[in-house]
């Protein structure tokens, strides 16, 4: 059987092929059901029973020989596919980057940023402490012993009898003193936690407190500090007020009011007609609390103060709901 014009059929067809889909259309023309070699085993039993054999070998012969030479051109096309593929799709990564956009710092942390950029430039250093806090710290030593009623005031979140979550930052204040000699001059910026929920009141806000204690502190220079924050992060047009009040850790304690910023002192719904907007407490260092913490208050004094930067932040960007702050839309935190 000679079957040297198939062998060179075969060969032609697949040294000519250029892609796998025509290799693979080869492959079911010679070994299909329907196939060459197929058709050539079917008319083994027309041939003697003597030669078939010898027929039957060169048959095979043929099939193996069509096999070795589809094996290499498939490895031979699937290297060319994958090395075209690479070449294709590689990375070149000297590019530049598809612009990703950028998220939006949050009002509340702008107006802390702010914060402590005014107070750093007075000279302020930050201080922190914890937010689980012990009673002693966050009530006690502040001159509010239990059973004191100040400590109705404070709305508080009890994790045990002795820990409580810090109702203000005044704890840092405290740690701060307990740990440093005067002159302290610190503010103490961070989260607090109270059980009072509405659209001027979270259960959850962030407040700033300041601390000075040196010789020589008087009221003068409480009221000088302040006005100097107002004006810093509001505008120097805007007056300020201070009205007597009380706090178990300071004396004498005022209240500090701002002129509104919406009406300029005009009165409107934002300042109930009163031209003026309330913006936290603050006064001179109790002798209780110096005494407490080892500090003679016959060599020092100093003052305190407190603020809601929630608060600050409504009052300088005009939102008139806290809990705006907390709901984390996009379309409100991108407004700034």
């Amino acid at each position: 059987m000679d079957n040297t014009a198939l062998i060179n059929d075969f060969t032609g067809e697949i040294h000519s092929c250029t892609d796998l889909a025509g290799l693979y259309n080869i492959k079911v023309k010679y070994l299909g059901k329907k196939g060459v070699i197929t058709d050539l085993n079917k008319q083994l039993s027309a041939i003697p029973a003597d030669e078939r054999p010898a027929a039957g070998a060169e048959i095979n012969k043929l099939r193996l020989a069509f096999e070795e030479l589809f094996n290499t051109k498939q490895t031979e096309l699937k290297s060319a596919e994958r090395n075209a593929k690479l070449a294709n799709e590689c990375i070149d990564v000297t590019m530049p980057a598809a612009p990703a956009p950028l998220g939006h710092l949050h009002p509340v942390y702008q107006i802390y940023d702010e914060i402590v950029d005014i107070f750093g430039a007075m000279g302020f250093s930050v201080a922190t402490g914890p937010e689980a806090e012990l009673d002693l710290y966050n009530f006690t030593m502040l001159n509010m012993p239990k059973g004191h009623p100040a400590r109705d005031m404070q709305d508080t979140f009890y994790i045990s009898e002795d820990v409580v979550l810090r109702t203000h930052t005044s704890p840092v204040q405290v740690r701060t003193m307990l740990n440093k000699k005067p002159p302290v001059r610190i503010i103490a910026p961070g989260k607090v936690y109270r059980s009072d929920h509405d659209s001027t009141h979270s259960p959850m806000f962030h407040q700033v407190e300041g601390l000075l204690v040196d010789k020589n502190i008087s009221l003068s220079d409480l009221k000088g500090t302040l006005q100097l924050f107002v004006h810093l992060m509001f505008g120097d047009d805007i007056p300020t007020r201070f009205r007597s009040s009380y706090f178990p850790f300071t004396e004498p304690s005022m209240e500090v009011d701002m002129g509104c910023v919406i009406c300029k002192g005009a009165g409107c719904r934002v300042c109930k007609s009163s031209g003026w907007l309330e913006i936290g407490g603050s006064g001179m260092v109790a002798p209780e609390v110096l005494a407490a913490v080892g500090i003679d208050s016959l060599v020092y004094s100093g003052f305190a103060f407190g603020m809601g930067m929630e608060r600050i932040a409504m009052l300088k960007y005009g939102i008139d709901d806290l809990r705006l702050f907390f709901e984390n839309r996009l379309e409100f935190i991108e407004q700034f």
